[in-house]
């Protein structure tokens, strides 16, 4: 039978999981999966305390949870787009600038190698748009 226990495990080994992948990598869009991952820890130790206590409030933070968490998606895409757009990187050093006014820049003991500078795709033009046709005359 499955305890409350097993339940447990399993969440403190995703949110384990989570904030070690948080704090190793440095790309932004696997720092936001690890958050995920903890979140989704912390919603399963709601819905198993909400189970061993016999009652819907951990199902119901839960909900609550979940749409949060999609706010956050959303945002943090836009964050992410926002970003790549200025620095063409996804690393989360190019956010030096935002940090508080007398709190030193955080150094890099290992600075990752600069990308190639590439251009973005670009659509090639579909074409010369046709000739309008007079009504009545047929097209040759």
């Amino acid at each position: 039978m499955i305890t409350l226990w097993h339940f447990l495990a399993v969440a403190a080994a995703l949110f384990g999981i989570g904030l070690i992948g948080f704090l190793t990598r440095r790309n932004l869009i696997t720092m936001f999966l690890c958050a995920e991952m903890m979140l989704q820890g912390v919603a399963i130790n709601f819905v198993a305390f909400a189970r061993f206590h016999g009652n819907l409030h951990g199902q119901v933070f839960v909900l609550f949870l979940v749409a949060v968490a999609a706010c956050e998606a959303a945002i943090a895409l836009a964050l992410f787009l926002n970003l790549y757009r200025r620095r063409r990187s996804l690393d989360s050093a190019d956010w030096q600038e935002l940090r508080e006014l007398g709190v030193p820049p955080a150094i890099d003991t290992e600075p990752l190698e600069e990308a190639p500078q590439e251009p973005l795709p670009t659509l090639t033009p579909a074409g010369a748009r046709p000739e309008p046709v007079a009504e009545g005359t047929a097209r040759v």
